[in-house]
């Protein structure tokens, strides 16, 4: 790593106590006149202020002690490289309240972050911006100077000047609107004063909106600003934030602080969502539904982000972490229990076995990298947050929050977690205090198991051996930390404190035993456990850690794959341990091919999502062979039974989970070039562009992806009028993640071409190119040649933020050839990207380990699959 510029934090001499401000955005010239007046607390006499500030110009400063004249500033020094500003008197400021006062004009940019502006197209296809803010983590400094530290918390008085045509929205709800004076066009509109909060979670937004509105049990006003014309689509988001608020109040035992809460769909958005106290930004596609346009998957993201985004308004927005060292607990927080207030609005979604598939085993093939970073970040420069908002953060946070829910039980979970919100209400917190809470709450080491996980990287395989006495069992347990390039073996081995669970099958869903392992190895006795009977660590699949059996512990589980007597989770967990442990060289490939074989009954989606994401990397991985078709041939073989029982209409009663199920199978089939289904998409696909019968939103995404992958110019061609002709940017975004799947050469680079077109979002290049890289071997030699030759650009456009190391990933993760590595290590050097720099660590990693394992595996794995279909002798 390179060497990080010296960081300091803003001097504690004057601190803000409210800040009165007043914007007045122009949305023709893309600039903003602003006025603060903030109420400050000089603590010790200075005769300077220092404030963050960036690409903001201050025209006049003047400060006033209470009851004292006004002294102008004489100076403005900016720090640019450190976006602080600091403003000098020319006598000292003395002890005591007094008034700051600022003019300064600034630009609405066009960079998705701080003040900025957004593009829409109204109904009568005219291009209009919106105004709209991102200040997380440090961007509040772009729309006016402040105190842009989390733990510097202060009131706010925010007034909007703008068109009187146009919606504005803050934190808090308007209790004045007036003309302005000097222009009877404008409006003049005032906000309630907020509660004490931290810079990055202020908010507003003017532009054309609709919205629904409905009020919460609880008596809170929740609406859903969408765009003209479209206020029906936010009737979904609008039903799970009015469940929602009600369980956090009741979960917490904390009420909701604000009198209203407001969801927004902004067109141009980097993030997902922003949980803004009260103002609640998110991408279109995380917030309106269609009940004729949108899919079941889409449906579900938009229930886990609304969850997410609301549970911060408690943990984060309420208390808040110290400092970005800290972040991992408002994200892995919100994580975790997005799933828990998901469960609750919809039990039909068995989303906590998804959390498994989406999130545990994403942070596990993360963190096994050496080039992975503990759960707690030092974060000194503000260019080093953005770096971790990253799975460690969000995936592994919210999996060791589970591990520790698991661990402490509800109740107690519960009890020490209103304590936390009750004591640093208002205030800020530390990872150290929300562990002291639980732990008054539980009497358990929390601090010490946990620290184990959050201050050191990685995660142990737990190896287990048994030795059967009688009827008892003696169980082996040792841990060393897991390694993805192998077993990690030295000398300063890291231990863990892991709380190990052990189930049989006398009783699969229930737990046997409980044990801390705090050392290196331990026995157990297991007692009255019949020869005949399996045993399982870790039922539920919830400590975090992978497990080695030995040969006959794992060959007594598997007929429980078959007979489905392992709970789907743990159906899940057995097939991605032995996936991992075989690209990590442990195990041969081939005995997790038999084993994905006995998957031949399962029903269960999200087991099947796994499986389908485990095959996915394999084919990629052999796509550098010649054997590529084979391993499409085991593929079809293994989807085709759950192909033939689903079939390709839904059938009286299904529900949510049969149709994620169907999709996933049938885009399975369809990009494997399954004759059958191919035919079938086609002619769906051909009645669809005709209009004489639409195309499901639950089928669109495999019949697109199954017609482009075999398809020609005219396929895409007519993709690409769909794309424009949609009205609804879930539409627009599923044909942009497929397009990258058409094979021959010159289309790849017409998509490409199209991704950084006016057609595509900003926001949604990435994933355009990502599906060409992700969808062949010349899809991702053309991607990678295409991200180098329009680095300025995308550079430019993303400016550090974490899509760019989003784009990165998307596109080099796949390669398989030692010397890739190399070339994306010195494209980098040479080309620096300061907040991607951990994952192109974890890339060029990625490269090594692919290579090796095609080198060590590839033999075997096509001597396997050739005799698979070889006839018995």
């Amino acid at each position: 790593m390179p060497e990080r510029r010296p960081f300091v934090r803003l001097p504690t001499d004057v601190y803000p106590v409210n800040y009165g401000l007043c914007l007045k955005p122009d949305l023709i010239d893309f600039t903003f006149e602003g006025k603060l007046e903030a109420l400050v607390e000089v603590t010790q006499a200075t005769n300077q202020i220092v404030m963050n500030c960036a690409d903001i110009d201050i025209i006049t400063a003047s400060f006033a002690a209470q009851g004292g004249e006004e002294i102008n500033a004489t100076g403005f020094n900016y720090q640019n490289e450190d976006e602080k500003v600091t403003l000098s008197f020319p006598s000292t400021l003395q002890k005591g309240s007094g008034s700051l006062k600022i003019d300064f004009v600034g630009e609405l940019n066009d960079k998705m972050k701080g003040f900025y502006r957004s593009k829409y197209t109204t109904s009568a296809g005219e291009i209009r911006y919106a105004a709209v803010t991102q200040f997380e983590a440090t961007d509040a400094r772009r729309a006016f100077p402040c105190w842009d530290e989390p733990a510097i918390k202060a009131t706010f008085d925010i007034a909007l000047i703008v068109p009187k045509d146009r919606v504005a929205l803050s934190n808090m709800n308007v209790i004045d609107r007036k003309p302005y004076p000097e222009d009877e066009s404008l409006v003049e509109v005032k906000f309630a004063t907020t509660p004490i909060m931290s810079t990055y979670l202020v908010a507003f937004v003017i532009g054309e909106y609709d919205f629904v509105e409905s009020q919460s049990s609880d008596g809170v006003t929740v609406r859903v600003y969408t765009p003209v014309g479209k206020a029906e689509q936010g009737k979904f988001a609008m039903e799970v934030a009015t469940k929602t608020l009600p369980f956090y109040k009741e979960y917490f035992n904390v009420p909701y602080p604000l009198p209203k809460i407001d969801l927004i769909a902004i067109a141009d958005f980097a993030a997902g969502a922003m949980e803004n106290w009260g103002l609640v930004t998110y991408r279109e596609t995380a917030l309106l539904i269609d009940p004729k346009n949108s899919c079941s998957s889409s449906r579900q993201w938009v229930a886990l982000v609304v969850g997410h985004e609301l549970a911060h308004q408690w943990f984060g927005n309420l208390v808040t972490m110290e400092w970005w060292t800290h972040l991992w607990l408002n994200e892995g927080f919100a994580s975790w229990i997005e799933y828990l207030c998901v469960d609750h609005c919809f039990p039909e979604y068995d989303i906590w076995t998804q959390f498994v598939s989406a999130d545990y085993t994403r942070a596990l093939d993360l963190d096994a990298l050496d080039s992975s970073h503990p759960i707690e970040v030092n974060v000194g420069h503000p260019s080093e947050v953005d770096e971790i908002f990253d799975a460690i953060s969000y995936s592994k946070g919210a999996s060791v929050i589970r591990m520790l829910h698991n661990y402490i039980g509800d109740e107690d979970f519960r009890k020490g977690m209103n304590t936390y919100l009750l004591k640093f209400q208002h205030k800020n917190a530390s990872t150290e205090d929300l562990w002291d809470c639980l732990e008054q709450a539980s009497g358990k080491p929390i601090a010490a198991v946990m620290g184990s996980w959050t201050k050191q990287m990685g995660f142990p395989i737990i190896v287990v051996e048994q030795e059967l006495v009688s009827d008892d069992r003696i169980l082996k347990i040792s841990q060393k930390k897991f390694c993805a390039s192998g077993p990690h073996d030295g000398e300063d081995c890291p231990n863990w404190m892991v709380p190990i669970s052990i189930c049989t099958s006398e009783d699969p869903t229930c737990t046997k035993l409980k044990v801390l392992l705090d050392r290196p190895e331990t026995t157990i006795t297991l007692s009255s456990v019949g020869p005949e009977q399996w045993v399982k660590i870790n039922p539920g699949t919830v400590g975090f850690y992978r497990i080695q059996y030995s040969s006959t512990m794992l060959e007594s589980l598997l007929p429980g794959v078959r007979d489905l007597s392992l709970q789907p989770v743990d159906r899940l967990g057995l097939q991605n341990d032995l996936f991992s442990l075989s690209r990590a060289g442990m195990i041969s490939t081939v005995e997790v091919l038999k084993l994905m074989e006995a998957f031949v009954n399962e029903p269960n989606y999200t087991v099947w999502s796994d499986l389908s994401c485990n095959l996915g990397v394999l084919s990629s991985l052999l796509s550098h062979t010649d054997f590529h078709e084979e391993i499409q041939e085991f593929i079809r073989d293994l989807f085709t039974p759950i192909g033939l029982k689903l079939g390709w209409d839904s059938k009286p009663g299904e529900g949510h989970l049969d149709a994620l199920l169907r999709s996933l199978v049938l885009g399975k089939l369809g990009k494997a070039g399954h004759k059958p289904t191919l035919e079938e998409a086609r002619r769906r696909f051909r009645e669809h562009v005709e209009g004489k019968q639409v195309l499901p939103a639950d089928l669109r995404s495999p019949v697109y992806l199954t017609v482009l992958k075999h398809g020609d110019s005219t396929t895409l061609d007519t993709m690409l009028k769909l794309h424009k002709q949609a009205d609804m940017q879930e539409e627009k975004n599923r044909i942009e993640r497929v397009l990258g799947a058409i094979s021959a050469p010159d289309l790849i680079q017409k998509v490409l071409n199209f991704a950084l077109s006016e057609e595509v979002r900003p926001q949604d290049t990435v994933s355009v190119i990502g599906g060409v890289a992700g969808s062949s071997k010349q899809g991702r030699k053309a991607a990678w040649k295409f991200v180098r030759d329009n680095w300025e650009e995308l550079y430019n456009r993303y400016q550090g933020g974490f899509l760019i190391s989003r784009l990165i990933k998307l596109t080099v993760d796949g390669f398989a050839i030692d010397k890739m590595a190399a070339e994306v290590k010195s494209f980098f050097e040479s080309h620096p990207a300061p907040s991607a720099e951990r994952t192109v660590q974890q890339c060029c990693e990625n490269i090594l380990l692919n290579a090796a394992w095609l080198k060590r595996d590839m033999d075997d794995i096509h001597q396997y699959l050739l005799q698979r279909k070889a006839p018995p002798v």
